[in-house]
């Protein structure tokens, strides 16, 4: 019996003592726990603040009855019950008074109260009887979410895109390190049913939220393009389409949407078919044709080229023109403006059949077949074909490309490369990005990046750019020609699913710029496999939706020759800030009326008076929740509304 009580006391001195501290902390890990508190995600913002991406807290709240002390809660439970009833709006007051009470009775831990609640709901809640006595007194357990929510809803989703389950993709996914932050961390304490507790305020880390994103997306633009898309998807039962805006000397995308359907044939933002789709571009890719041309000098816009009866025998294949019985002899310009694929076939045909090397090499040298490595992940890769891979080449390969078969290329690409042209020569590489900043210090800025100096010769691109006004004017889109306002481009229609029995389907496509005399923007528009029944020329299908486009643009914000801003009178916000100025010098004991100032001045004015804020939307200011005249409360809440 000596022998056994000794071993139980070496026994009790190892555990307590010896490995005292290594059971301690296993007996810790399995009752208390650091769990991580999200940061909130920075926001994603169009060029003008409008916010694209953000995330909003969301709060399940809880209840611990038992720790809530018996007069505690006979004091509070009916007002609890009460303030429960009225936020909530589902059960009487007595039916949260009972749930409480038998929660109480079973020794529930972890009573479920609401869910969702917004920032300021679970605010509100923290206030009401027994809640507002806090974790240990009261009870009040919460478990705080973020969720990431798109104010413009599903416009340009895509583009935007996540940073989840499913992947990294858009400029959420492709921002991540930015947009993140740094977890923050909360001790809490197992109880019953597997449940856990926060222990007190005082171990929480805060979390750091992650950074702004500043898109060049310009919010009207994007709203212009998706539903000018949208409305001709519609119309001829497409596939899929896409359009982007860019801006011209920058390089800046304005707008990018990219619209597939469903089975219930509505249109969403499928895939990023502007970045991630190469398809053959057909037609549109003559204009890279005929700037090797007239840089090799082989051509030139005034060379008669005889299309004939408008087919052309390559091997044992036929170039067909669109036109019934061709165009007969026409200028190398009226080849381009009429889209004939004899034409341009036999220019390039006649003048690189012995050398294609020499014809693809031209392609290279302007940045044709290279990748824009855009900062969004998934770049379709372009294809050029090599005429020293057997392969890859073929007797017919050299007259098909002319025209935009066999090669591939994303409508990013050929976009950028028709860009070039309105911007004098200067490749850009497409910007998605301006800036990164936390509050309002700037921590990165992209700028313009030029990729190539000069693809063509000057004289190549004035004559390219009549050209592609003549397009609009007298060529394949002079059914989209505006006398109003100038527009410059190449219509593309592309035969796919050709390999397949009865399955040939259509791309229409249209690019280009406008004005057509100092450029300002450039768009592209492409549309996969629309209706044959209903239309699929480039002309019908795709250049309508750059018109709509360019019109809306043109009367938003339009286009006119450069003025001195400083000879302008800017009277209205002069007038405005006159208006400020009146108000917020006055001694004012009643509420001042604010309907029409610019938002930020009336919230600015209003709570220098005492009064506190909320707001809805940006611009001018249409309705006040409390009426001018009325005797100012410091502190009370007036609800504003914008234009």
């Amino acid at each position: 019996m000596f022998l056994f009580a000794l071993a139980i006391i070496y026994k009790v001195i190892d555990i307590q003592f010896v490995k005292g501290n290594f059971y301690r902390q296993k007996a810790e890990e399995g009752t208390i726990r650091d769990f991580e508190i999200p940061a909130n995600r920075g926001n994603v913002y169009t060029v003008d603040g409008s916010l694209l991406a953000t995330s909003v807290s969301k709060f399940d709240v809880f209840m611990d009855p038992v720790t809530v002390s018996s007069e505690d809660l006979e004091e509070g439970l009916k007002g609890l019950s009460e303030s429960l009833s009225r936020m909530l709006g589902v059960q009487a007051p007595a039916y949260y008074e009972n749930r409480i009470r038998k929660a109480r009775k079973e020794n529930m831990r972890y009573l479920p109260i609401a869910k969702n609640l917004s920032y300021t709901q679970y605010q509100k809640m923290r206030k009401f009887p027994i809640f507002k006595l806090g974790t240990y007194r009261g009870g009040l357990i919460n478990e705080q979410r973020t969720v990431r929510e798109h104010p413009i809803g599903k416009i340009a989703e895509r583009y935007i895109g996540y940073d989840d389950y499913r992947g990294r993709v858009g400029i959420e996914g492709n921002f991540h390190e930015f947009l993140k932050g740094k977890n923050g961390k909360r001790l809490k304490q197992k109880i019953a049913k597997g449940q856990w507790k926060p222990l007190n305020d005082n171990n929480e880390v805060e979390p750091i939220d992650g950074k702004d994103i500043y898109t060049t997306i310009d919010l009207n633009v994007q709203d212009i393009a998706h539903h000018a898309l949208l409305e001709q998807l519609e119309k001829y039962s497409a596939d899929h389409g896409t359009v982007v805006v860019m801006e011209t000397e920058t390089g800046e995308v304005k707008a990018i949407s990219n619209l597939g359907r469903n089975k219930e044939g509505k249109y969403y933002e499928r895939l990023n078919y502007a970045v991630g789709e190469s398809h053959e571009p057909g037609s549109t890719f003559k204009l890279m044709s005929m700037i090797v041309a007239l840089e090799d000098k082989v051509v030139d816009t005034a060379d008669v080229i005889d299309t004939e009866d408008g087919t052309f025998k390559v091997y044992d294949r036929t170039v067909r023109d669109s036109r019934k019985g061709g165009y007969g002899k026409i200028s190398a310009a009226r080849v381009f403006e009429v889209s004939s694929n004899v034409g341009i076939v036999k220019v390039i045909e006649e003048n690189y059949r012995n050398n294609p090397k020499k014809f693809i090499q031209g392609l290279q040298k302007m940045g044709v077949g290279e990748k824009l490595n855009v900062p969004i992940k998934g770049e379709g890769n372009p294809i050029i074909p090599d005429p020293t891979n057997k392969k890859q080449w073929y007797g017919t390969s050299l007259a098909w490309m002319t025209h935009g078969y066999g090669v591939q290329m994303t409508p990013l690409q050929t976009l950028a490369i028709y860009n070039a042209i309105a911007n004098d020569g200067v490749l850009v590489k497409p910007r998605f990005i301006k800036e990164v900043r936390t509050q309002d210090k700037v921590i990165e800025r992209f700028d313009k990046e030029i990729i190539n100096d000069k693809i063509c010769s000057q004289s190549t691109i004035d004559k390219l750019k009549v050209m592609m006004e003549n397009v609009v004017k007298r060529g394949t889109a002079e059914n989209i020609y505006d006398k109003n306002y100038s527009m410059a481009g190449k219509t593309g229609t592309c035969q796919t699913d050709y390999w397949i029995k009865g399955g040939t389907q259509y791309i229409s496509s249209f690019v280009g710029y406008f004005p057509a005399t100092k450029p300002k923007y450039s768009c592209i528009v492409v549309i996969h496999k629309p209706n044959k029944r209903i239309g699929y020329y480039g002309n019908v299908v795709a250049a309508p939706v750059f018109k709509k486009i360019a019109q809306k643009i043109y009367t938003d914000t339009p286009l006119l020759e450069e003025v001195n801003q400083s000879d302008l009178a800017y009277e209205n916000v002069e007038a405005s800030y006159e208006k400020y100025n009146t108000l917020s010098n006055k001694e004012h004991v009643t509420v001042p009326n604010v309907k029409n100032m610019p938002g930020m001045d009336a919230i600015a004015l209003l709570e220098y008076l005492g009064l506190r804020v909320e707001s809805d939307g940006t611009g001018l200011v249409k309705t006040q929740s409390i009426k001018s005249g009325k005797k100012i409360e410091k502190g009370k809440i007036i609800k504003l509304k914008m234009s």
